[in-house]
């Protein structure tokens, strides 16, 4: 009868757990880097990451770097808006918990403060990164193969250079 309950409360926890798997967080890095290499196509992903076979797994490796220096800068952001004096007047008469938090007490306003710029960071990269891989794409096409590894330093990694330079140029 034990081992019966115990099955069922499993259960119960499996089953949330399960659907949460169904809808993937779009800033999570595999999703990210789905959409890239669906956005730019599949030979300009594997240039942009280096190595055909493993671009993805370096696209993930990158982005999760990323999302985790991401983590630590928008808490810092939010801690300070947290402990601002003056935050109410800069957001419509709300206090720190009103503004981001749900619920009576806002208990969880750090925590959605951090996710909401963090999400907001990822997203600003994804397009700066997609945008810049789409100009190269479209420099590569019209100057040459020969002509835009030349540019860019005569590496097999030109395309991956000229994306870092134009996604960095960008404000």
């Amino acid at each position: 009868m034990r081992t019966i309950a115990v099955l069922i409360v499993f259960a119960f926890a499996a089953v949330p757990a399960a659907l949460a798997e169904d809808a993937p967080n779009p800033a999570q890095p595999s999703a990210l880097c789905k959409q890239q290499r669906t956005a730019v196509g599949t030979s300009a992903f594997a240039q942009l990451y280096g190595g055909a076979k493993n671009a993805y797994g370096r696209c993930v490796s990158k982005l999760a770097t990323a999302s985790a220096g991401d983590t630590a800068s928008t808490s810092k952001q939010c801690r300070a808006e947290s402990a601002d004096a003056a935050f109410a007047t800069t957001h419509d008469g709300k206090s720190f918990e009103q503004f981001y938090g749900t619920g009576k007490h806002g208990g969880n306003a750090f925590g959605k403060c951090v996710s909401q710029k963090s999400k907001a960071l990822a997203q600003d990269r994804q397009d700066t990164t997609i945008a810049a891989a789409r100009t190269c794409k479209n420099e590569r096409a019209s100057m040459g193969a020969a002509a835009f590894t030349a540019k860019y330093g005569n590496r097999t990694n030109a395309f991956g250079k000229c994306v870092s330079k134009i996604a960095h140029a960008q404000p």
